[in-house]
């Protein structure tokens, strides 16, 4: 059982980021601030250089609220998480494909989606309610995203409130719903007594519905201070009766649910002209979904006495019949039998009256799934108890494609391992195929294609269907020398060790089993030796392992100890120092079976250690750089005048004794990037580096000296993932503005093994890792003797996705020459009727088939030996054809 609510990493973030509004999005565009940081050490220069993106996959790892398929057609379906933005299936790869990875650091919020619609009349276009926190957590308001290519590009509209996608109540829904009539008109349930909003320009345009009644009244916690558990949860469903009107007019029925356990369901007759409470409805409870069966006329509502999504102690499924009036109770327990709510709702559209339920909060043994082909008169359930406490399942549970989802638990009956899953909020039948349903759970989407089988008396069969949707929030990162390349610390799954990139591990870390890992390393020279900290109910908060964390055993700790907070070992594994929530910090010999609290280091410090000296840890808290010479037994306080706000982490050098880079700050304050080579003694600023929140290091380039250094840090006016194979003395951007991934300031490293390789951290969007295009060091060092045979410029053209009379494409484009560009523009010419309809990281003009991309600035400059990339979105009746040849600033380029 997993009851996270999710909000500490973003407020983390939102304690450190600088608040930031625009009322476009496709994809975002960095922006500079007022000013800039004070220069004390190296000048910057910002080349570009072309990085390939994936995650290292877990797949899964979070709350997915919302399953949504298209009405109109088949195999069109999208998910929505609470931190992790938006996805839409891709059938033929049977994986889901993200589309909000362009949100960026001023707007992570947005990130956090509280609804998803995609449009009946016209698939293209799909729509996406977006906001992660409605309390000063998140510093901007929502917005409704709108996008005519299933989500390939975004254009904004920003709302004047806030929306809640990592709320409570968020997994109730849909609040966004387009009429299926016409299709211009949408409706958006508000929370936070904002009341019922309606567009009638296809979402351009947004205005409070005011006839309509009743804001919502019900919040998770009215003695929360926080505005997180005293929230109003608002107006929480839309639903159209698409039989009370015809294509091109507004639908005239139109149900909304309200957070109102006395007035929970409206109903408008008029087309949202007026509106009015639905007599005999069922009170002391929350509608969470309100589905209409359109070919019996029957709307379902599934309710629970709380909001959810990890709450609720009571439930029942109602009917109410839109031609008589009629309210039916067809729950399938008793009211008395319930110890949780009801949520997940969906009607088979093929097999009118056929319908699904969950039991979203039963948490033990198991979660229940429902299901009822006579319009709830009677229903079975996924699982029955034979005997108690044996049980009869209808369903046989494959989770070897994701092996973890066992928890690496052996429980008694009746609980089961693999379970079928908790807060099951969405639950969904395909529209277009009866054997086919997909759920979310608090930690992946789990589907069957087989469905029917219940009915005849076989089983079906349920597997995750969450290839793709990678959502876990990231605290740490550490690639070894040796051993697996990553080691990862997560949020609500603990951590992972990565022996291959490209697959699943087996298991997340057990023994102990930690809610959310907050900090590991291992021993520089013995990467054998590794330590994580943690979050959970009791002790143990610290595991040890002697084997590259492929196995572990749980350390004792000090009295007090509250939570995870930040662990180092010993380069040489000898020792380790703990600065642990609740309690001062410590040091220990051998694997912690005592520890004696360390001296000279106030509680709260953040520790690290030297990475050569063994008997060097070092520590940092309110501005002041602490320094042991013995094991972490005692702290010096050296440098100060360092950043005093915001998140501040530090790293030392491998191989080095006493390099040490330190960023972090806030916008309110210093906030910056620095070294020390003495040991934390003194630090000096980067200038140019005008603000920067994790640092990290990989292997040095061909020919260097030094180590590459990654930052996630805003250079030159531009946020983003930058390298230096100079130590510092120049910077490469190497992510794009497609590829943002909203907050990434919890950690970064590089792979000492692979130059260029980089690790990211996300806040939902799992762990990214970067490949370079270029071998040779970066944009740093040009190649000395290049061929004055070859051309100058080398173009990839790699077309990513495509539906029907769309694509999208990426552009690569290589300096092969021996001087660096200074701007540029790359021509080419169409084959067929294709047309460019949005370009990103380049600006572009299209004369008939001819197509000029221009650098957007900060990208104009291309060392030789580098790259600069950008993408585009396009239409096509013909399909994608690659062009045949480029030209960059009039010269030929070898395409390829």
């Amino acid at each position: 059982m997993r009851l996270s609510t999710r909000p500490i990493a973003a407020v983390l973030a939102a304690l450190a980021l600088t608040a930031g509004l625009s009322i476009t999005g496709s994809p975002a565009v960095a922006r500079p601030d007022e000013g800039t940081a004070a220069a004390e050490a190296s000048d910057v220069s910002i080349a570009a250089d072309t990085y390939t993106w994936k995650n290292a996959r877990i797949d899964g790892g979070g709350f997915v609220p919302g399953i949504v398929f298209n009405r109109s057609e088949k195999d069109l379906a999208y998910a929505r998480t609470d931190i992790g933005g938006a996805y839409r299936w891709d059938q033929a790869g049977k994986r889901w494909t993200p589309l909000l990875d362009w949100v960026d650091w001023d707007r992570w919020g947005w990130s956090g989606v509280v609804s998803l619609a995609s449009d009946p009349a016209e698939p293209d276009n799909v729509y996406a309610a977006v906001g992660t926190y409605t309390n000063s957590w998140d510093p901007t308001d929502g917005a409704v995203l709108r996008s005519s290519d299933r989500g390939a590009s975004w254009k904004a509209s920003t709302l004047p409130f806030k929306l809640g996608g990592n709320m409570p109540g968020r997994g109730m829904g849909e609040r966004l719903a387009v009429d299926p009539n016409e299709n211009s008109v949408l409706y958006l349930g508000a929370p936070s007594g904002n009341g019922l909003w309606r567009s009638t320009d296809s979402g351009v345009t947004w205005s409070e519905v005011t006839a309509f009644p009743n804001p919502g009244n019900y919040a998770q916690d009215p003695s929360d201070t926080s505005g997180y558990g005293n929230d109003n949860q608002g107006i929480v469903w839309v639903t159209f009766d698409e039989r009370s009107g015809s294509a091109g007019g507004v639908t005239q029925d139109i149900y909304v649910g309200v957070a109102d356990k006395e007035n929970t369901v409206y109903r408008s007759t008029d087309g949202g002209g007026t509106w009015s409470r639905i007599a005999g409805q069922p009170t002391g409870y929350l509608a969470h979904k309100g589905v209409l069966d359109s070919a019996t006329g029957h709307l379902y509502l599934t309710l629970s006495d709380t909001g959810g999504p990890y709450d609720g102690a009571k439930g029942r499924i109602w009917r109410y019949d839109t031609e008589s009036g009629a309210w039916t109770d067809v729950s399938p327990v008793a009211e008395a039998d319930t110890y949780y709510g009801f949520s997940g709702l969906s009607v088979d559209r093929q097999q009118p009256g056929t319908l699904m339920a969950t039991a979203y909060s039963s948490w033990w043994p198991d979660t229940q799934i429902f299901r009822s082909t006579d319009s709830g008169a009677t229903w079975t359930q996924a699982w029955d108890y034979t005997s108690y406490p044996n049980r009869s399942n209808r369903y046989t549970l494959d989770v070897s494609s994701v092996p973890w989802l066992s928890w690496g638990a052996d429980p008694s009956p009746p609980e089961t391992a693999p379970k079928l899953g908790w807060m099951t909020e969405s639950l969904e039948i395909d529209p277009f195929d009866s054997n086919r349903m997909m759920y979310g759970t608090g930690a992946t989407v789990y589907g069957t294609e087989n469905l029917t089988s219940w009915d005849s008396g076989g089983q079906f069969t349920i597997t995750p269907m969450v290839e793709g949707l990678e959502e876990t929030a990231v605290n740490d990162l550490a690639s070894p020398p040796s051993g697996a390349p990553l080691l990862s610390a997560l949020g609500d799954i603990g951590g992972f060790r990565h022996t291959d990139l490209d697959e699943v591990p087996a298991m997340m870390f057990t023994s102990p089993n930690l809610d959310s890992t907050t900090s590991l390393d291992f021993a520089e020279t013995s990467p054998g030796t590794v330590v994580r900290v943690g979050n959970a109910d009791a002790a143990p908060h610290i595991g040890f392992s002697t084997d590259n964390g492929a196995n572990w055993f749980q350390g004792s700790e000090p009295s007090g100890v509250t939570g995870g907070g930040t662990v180092a070992a010993a380069a040489d594994g000898s020792g380790f120092v703990w600065s642990p929530d609740g309690a001062a910090v410590h040091h220990t010999t051998g694997y912690g079976n005592s520890w004696s609290a360390s001296t000279g280091i106030p509680a709260g410090a953040t520790v690290e250690s030297d990475r050569k000296n063994p008997k060097k840890f070092y520590g940092f808290k309110a501005g002041t750089f602490y320094v042991s010479t013995d094991g972490g037994a005692t702290f010096t306080a050296k440098a100060t005048g360092l950043p005093t706000e915001g998140n501040i982490r530090f790293k030392a050098l491998p191989g080095a004794e006493g390099d040490i880079w330190l960023a972090g700050g806030a916008s309110t304050g210093t906030y910056g990037l620095w070294r020390s080579t003495d040991s934390g003694a003194s630090f000096t600023r980067f200038s140019g580096v005008e603000q920067a929140d994790s640092v990290g290091f990989g292997k040095a380039a061909p020919g260097a000296a030094y180590q590459t250094v990654f930052v996630s840090a805003k250079i030159g006016g531009v946020r983003g993932i930058f390298r230096s194979t100079d130590t510092g003395a120049t910077w490469t951007r190497i992510n794009d503005d497609a590829h943002q991934w909203a907050w990434t300031g919890a950690a970064i490293t590089g792979d000492p093994r692979v130059h260029g390789r980089v690790y990211v951290s996300t806040n939902g969007r799992g762990i990214q890792v970067g490949e370079s295009s270029d071998t040779d060091g970066g944009g740093t060092d040009p190649d000395p003797d290049p061929d004055p045979e070859e051309a100058d410029c080398s173009v990839r053209y790699k077309v990513t996705n495509q539906w029907s009379g769309g694509f999208q494409a990426e552009v690569t484009v290589t300096n092969t020459g021996g001087t660096a560009y200074d701007g540029w523009h790359l021509d080419w010419s169409f084959p067929g009727d294709q047309k460019v309809t949005q370009m990103w990281n380049a600006t572009h003009r299209q004369t008939g088939a001819k197509v000029t991309a221009t650098d957007v600035g900060w990208n104009g400059t291309v060392a030789p030996g580098s790259s600069a990339g950008f993408g585009f979105t396009g239409t096509s009746t013909d399909g994608s054809t690659e062009p045949e040849a480029f030209t960059l600033d009039g010269e030929a380029c070898t395409a390829g």
